[in-house]
């Protein structure tokens, strides 16, 4: 058995790692403020959970000691927040990173693993992307989560401190929140669908997005725990078109929704993709396509309308 801490493990994707660590037998400890997590999100999940700020220096050190390894996920995570709250996600994002990354310091043998993302890319309309691409983040939430890799960069250099970085790319599945100010397209999609409402699609719908399954995002997580100390892209390495996304759910879902298009918005990249293949060379490989996923996704949808 090892110990693990995941930092915005209330959230969607931490919910999941520390789901899959207790189901193999490890103790899992939380740290979430709930800003955006949900305590339901670990609802018969063993874990030990506290309610508590990552920009608290003193109680993170508290909580991360005879540590294994720390899956950092807890982050402002809104791009549009980030924007009108730079200061903040300056706060939380980079100096709670420094501050994690300093508790682990203090552990023997303590892995970070710090949960970043495409939006690092910025607008480059090269694709596929790779790690080596000189980085253009253009919002305070991405330049946070660059600093993050780079600070995990300069603690394996000077410190020894085993870090490593996934930059997922579009991420989605069951306890994604669909109510959220900034939810995506995914969880936004099927419970229109399920509803049989119209479904708006910004554009002409022929923008593309590389999509990934939460399952699959958490095992990148455990094994990047296991090997390597680098930045990594995490994703399937092919594009989905949103249009295609919407036919897709509503399909699965028999839903009798029309789709809506409306204005593009400004600001929306048009097209992403990775070149995941510096992670598949360590042993990732996704297990899940897009159809596999989605069908899992919309089930644990249809079972959050019937109980609500």
């Amino acid at each position: 058995m090892k110990k693990y801490i995941v930092t915005g493990g209330a959230g969607f994707i931490g919910s999941h790692i520390s789901e899959y660590l207790l189901q193999a037998g490890h103790q899992v400890t939380v740290i979430d403020s709930l800003r955006t997590g949900f305590e339901k999100n670990l609802k018969g999940m063993n874990v030990r959970f506290f309610e508590e700020d990552i920009r608290n220096k003193k109680l993170v050190d508290k909580i991360i000691t005879d540590t294994d390894c720390v899956f950092h996920l807890a982050a402002l995570v809104s791009v549009p927040e980030s924007l009108l709250k730079i200061k903040e996600c300056i706060e939380i994002n980079t100096i709670g990173t420094i501050n994690i990354l300093e508790a682990a310091r203090k552990n023997s043998n303590c892995k970070v693993v710090l949960s970043t993302s495409a939006a690092n890319y910025g607008n480059n309309p090269i694709l596929p992307k790779v790690e080596t691409m000189f980085p253009e983040p253009m919002t305070p939430y991405a330049i946070t989560k660059l600093d993050g890799e780079y600070y995990l960069k300069m603690y394996f250099n000077h410190y020894n401190l085993q870090t490593a970085s996934l930059r997922y790319f579009n991420v989605f599945g069951p306890r994604q929140n669909p109510k959220s100010a900034y939810a995506a397209a995914v969880p936004i999609f099927i419970n229109k669908a399920l509803k049989n409402e119209s479904i708006t699609i910004y554009g002409d719908g022929l923008q593309t997005r590389d999509f990934i399954y939460v399952k699959d995002v958490v095992r990148a997580n455990i094994l990047a725990s296991e090997k390597g100390n680098e930045t990594y892209n995490v994703a399937l390495g092919h594009s989905t078109s949103i249009l295609e996304l919407a036919q897709k759910i509503i399909e699965i879902t028999n839903s009798k929704s029309e789709i809506q298009f409306l204005e593009e918005r400004a600001g929306d990249i048009k097209h992403s993709q990775a070149n995941p293949s510096k992670f598949n060379l360590l042993g990732f490989k996704p297990q899940y396509t897009i159809d596999q996923a989605l069908i899992e996704t919309i089930a644990f949808y249809e079972n959050e309308l019937l109980v609500n």
